[in-house]
């Protein structure tokens, strides 16, 4: 059984920010990739959205707010968005020779690294990527939590600094 990293990323505009790290990393250790896509949404996001789902039941569009819990369950509001990335980042393993497995999470990093961990034996190394720990999302105490439980090695990685 081949060994892998599990690449953390959040499904945003810097997706595959630090990839090409953790595939040089890869390619180093003999390891495949799994990647892990975490869908981050605010409080906010899913407040409003509940609203809106709201306000067409209280107007008897009951058929119209079904569906707009269905979609957003099944995070079918940005499904072409996601699999063109999901694509881009198969396409650059594939590129690379690194054989990737591709996992999605709807939650927080910690729980989604956590169940990601439970569920795959084979994983060697988790690297978080800079769109991870480069906006303060996940604070210390978190990666903390992060480090005692994974029982493998946790690297995060930081965005380049402007140079002058």
């Amino acid at each position: 059984m081949k060994r892998k990293l599990l690449f953390v990323t959040y499904h945003d505009e810097n997706f595959d920010e630090g990839l090409s790290y953790a595939l040089d990393l890869a390619k180093t250790m003999n390891d495949g990739i799994a990647l892990l896509m975490v869908y981050r949404r605010t409080v906010l996001e899913r407040f409003e959205d509940m609203m809106t789902v709201v306000t067409f039941a209280e107007a008897n569009e009951h058929k119209t707010a079904r569906e707009l819990i269905r979609d957003d369950l099944s995070g079918k509001s940005g499904v072409d968005d996601y699999d063109r990335k999901i694509a881009l980042l198969t396409e650059r393993c594939e590129q690379y020779g690194i054989p990737v497995e591709v996992n999605a999470a709807a939650t927080d990093v910690l729980t989604a690294v956590r169940n990601i961990l439970k569920q795959k034996r084979d994983i060697d190394m988790v690297l978080l990527s800079p769109s991870v720990t480069g906006d303060g999302s996940i604070t210390t105490k978190t990666l903390n939590k992060l480090v005692k439980t994974a029982s493998r090695p946790v690297v995060t990685m930081a965005r380049n600094g402007k140079v002058a």
